[in-house]
């Protein structure tokens, strides 16, 4: 008996990952029909391609690669990466970007008219200027020989060996085969998620587009001091070789989850930050920073939230979820004062550092979750004239949208990274006289499924 089954069918749509999806209808061993849905990556919707899929007829669904496409879509095209076959770092290089740009302004419509808005107050979306090398931060993972790359796509386990990413900066990949080089000579053993043994564990490269500046920092189980000898021989590469590296650390992490932290970090060379700038104003960037990944398309997002909000000279503002006051300065020196609330304190530090370094005086940042951040602005302030808004993809949530709509401001602007939660989130207004008047939809990263946007909800008199 057969160990797979082929099959030839038409992708019917794309998920929420940016993938070809579709349902095959086939018989079982006693003729009865059932469903395989079928998940196929590095297709388009109305393409025909053939799938081999594992012949198990209990099986309901499948993730496979298509090995022919027999019918093409108009509008695919060769992917430039030689990676891009196997890496889960981009779904979408082999899709015309005018044609991507399409799919995630269909999907902002989508979301806004299930939720029971008019898609007609949405704006055609903003492409990228530059689709390649947009990225100014990448957090590459070390394979079991050294080797240093992103996850191989939906196998979160395997690490693809890399020398070239083409949507990370020119110094980034730099920086990234340099570590790779060293790791693999050093001697020094990689760590394994399964055993929880080893050392190196990851690379993030954060390179300013604006300053130059590089960092490089890695992430290991260990302290750096018993492998003395072995990072001067790094440090002695990537100093000579890496213009404007002003930032080496070694950060030790021994936490089992899968993420960049440090519960010590040890300055190698220069310093544990770098400089960035964004629409005119300078940034300290620590490895743990949240900062625009694409700085120089985020500033349109400032752009379009300074224009929704009118703000005045005699007007006060709350920013949430404000960061490190990448909206918060742009709009300090346009109202009268303003306040910044994130629940993240070393967030709020550098928001404060980086108002004072920028000779910002009317401003006033809160480490607090939004609510109580918002009753402390109120007793000192009184009601707001704007409320802006960027919440992380999780939305804000329901009790935080409600606070805003009892605050009865004229103008809320919600900058978002997810128009689902941010579809949900807009709801909890309606009942509070806000109308949803304008939605610029921004696209900050080609060539993947995510797509940004801008709003305006007014308060209308019922």
């Amino acid at each position: 008996m057969s160990k797979s089954r082929t099959y030839d069918v038409t992708i019917k749509s794309f998920n929420k990952k940016g993938q070809g999806v579709t349902k095959y209808r086939r018989d079982d061993w006693e003729g009865k029909g059932k469903n395989l849905r079928l998940t196929i990556p590095r297709t388009i919707p109305g393409e025909v391609v053939r799938v081999e899929v594992p012949n198990a007829m209990n099986r309901k669904s499948a993730f496979t690669r298509p090995i022919e496409i027999i019918k093409k879509d108009e509008n695919r095209i060769d992917a430039p990466c030689k990676y891009f076959d196997i890496c889960g770092g981009c779904q979408w290089q082999h899709f015309d970007y005018n044609a991507q740009l399409k799919v995630k302004e269909n999907a902002v419509k989508m979301y806004i008219e299930n939720n029971g808005f008019d898609p007609s107050v949405i704006r055609p979306i903003i492409g990228a200027e530059n689709m390649w090398r947009y990225r100014n931060k990448m957090e590459f993972t070390f394979g079991s020989n050294g080797e240093l790359g992103l996850h191989e796509m939906d196998n979160f386990r395997n690490i693809i060996d890399l020398d070239s990413c083409l949507i990370a900066g020119e110094e980034t990949e730099k920086v990234m085969n340099i570590v790779s080089e060293w790791a693999k000579q050093s001697g020094i053993k990689t760590y394994n998620k399964d055993t929880k043994e080893g050392i190196l564990r990851y690379l993030m490269v954060r390179e300013s587009q604006h300053t130059g500046e590089v960092m490089c920092a890695i992430f290991a189980a260990d302290d750096p001091e018993a492998y003395e000898e072995e990072i001067n021989q790094l440090l002695k590469t990537l100093v000579s070789e890496v213009e404007n590296i002003e930032s080496i650390t070694w950060s030790k992490n021994t936490d089992l989850a899968d993420m960049t932290q440090s519960e010590r970090t040890v300055v190698l060379h220069g310093r544990d930050y770098i400089h960035d700038e964004m629409y005119g104003f300078n940034y300290r960037l620590w490895f743990d920073t949240f900062f625009q990944t694409n700085p120089r398309q985020a500033e349109k997002l400032v752009d379009l939230a300074i224009e929704f909000a009118k703000p005045t000279k005699d007007q006060s503002m709350i920013d949430l979820f404000c960061g490190v006051g990448t909206f918060s300065l742009p709009f300090a020196t346009r109202v009268k004062r303003l306040a910044g609330i994130e629940i993240v304190e070393t967030s709020i530090e550098s928001a404060k550092q980086n108002a004072e370094e920028n000779d910002i005086a009317n401003t006033y940042f809160l480490a607090k979750d939004a609510r109580r951040g918002i009753d402390e602005v109120l007793e000192n302030w009184g009601r707001p004239d704007v409320i802006m808004l960027d919440p992380p993809r999780s939305g804000a949530g329901g009790k935080v949208m409600r606070r805003i709509g009892r605050l009865q401001t004229d103008r809320v602007v919600y900058v978002s990274c997810n128009p689902e939660t941010f579809a949900k989130d807009i709801t909890w207004l309606r009942d509070f006289g806000y109308e949803l008047k304008i939605v610029q939809p921004v696209d900050l990263f080609p060539h993947t499924v995510h797509v940004e946007l801008v709003a305006l909800l007014s308060r209308v008199e019922k």
